[in-house]
């Protein structure tokens, strides 16, 4: 007897998310426009309200859209905000390990400072000295500095001009650089190497000097995995949720 496998067909929210996620990346929607009222979707599509807030919904949940007010909804491009999380619990859903996360950070980091030297702007620099300022003092008060250690690699990745590389590698850092808390408890050397090497990056982005940001942000990734191994962690190791 022919088998016939049955259809799988999608709730009628998802169809209705997925169109309007269509129209939006195609421009047909466009950010900052307003999106038609649920109404006149639920009679454009042919369903009912409900289904339409609920497709509404999925949109906001990813950054398509945002409320402006109680009923306004417009079209919006997803930030850092929205695509970081997510790709964040896939790579843990995907029990990412160190090493994987260090390969890439050692490739878009370096790149990273590079870019950076060639577009940074004076009051940007003026913005990583406050990081480098922040920092001292946390170290000095022998706090924990991951929260101005991430910022000041998101910083650089954005004053590097690259969206692609600011976007790719934001869930990266976001996890790579979790571990800094536990290794300057264990590896009591670990903060200051760490200031250290921001400034110098920031000395050579004042000089516009590209290779010298690239080189000294490569010795930052790798001095990150000798604090890994020297913490008592394998390389092999996964990140674990915070």
């Amino acid at each position: 007897m022919l088998e016939i496998a049955k259809l799988k067909i999608p709730p009628a929210y998802q169809v209705v998310s997925k169109e309007l996620q269509r129209l939006i990346v195609d421009g047909r929607l466009k950010p900052g426009e307003q999106l038609p009222s649920e109404t006149e979707l639920a009679t454009r599509f042919g369903v009912n309200r409900s289904t339409i807030r609920e497709g509404i919904r999925q949109l906001e949940s990813e950054g398509l859209l945002r409320r402006e007010g109680r009923k306004r909804l417009v079209i919006a491009i997803p930030g850092q905000e929205d695509i970081s999380p997510r790709m964040e619990r896939a790579l843990l859903m995907h029990d990412v390990k160190f090493k994987e996360l260090w390969e890439v950070a050692r490739v878009l980091e370096p790149l990273a400072a590079s870019l950076a030297a060639a577009r940074i702007t004076d009051a940007q620099i003026d913005a990583l000295e406050v990081n480098l300022d922040a920092t001292a003092h946390l170290v000095a008060a022998g706090e924990p500095t991951d929260g101005v250690d991430t910022e000041f690699h998101t910083m650089l990745a954005e004053f590097s001009g690259n969206r692609a590389l600011m976007l790719s590698r934001e869930p990266i850092g976001q996890l790579l650089f979790r571990p800094y808390v536990e290794l300057g408890k264990q590896v009591k050397q670990a903060p200051r190497r760490n200031l250290e090497a921001h400034r110098a990056i920031v000395a050579a982005l004042k000089l516009r000097d590209a290779d010298e940001a690239s080189t000294w942000m490569a010795r930052h990734i790798e001095d990150l995995r000798r604090g890994w191994l020297l913490s008592g962690r394998a390389i092999e190791d996964r990140i674990e949720e915070r």
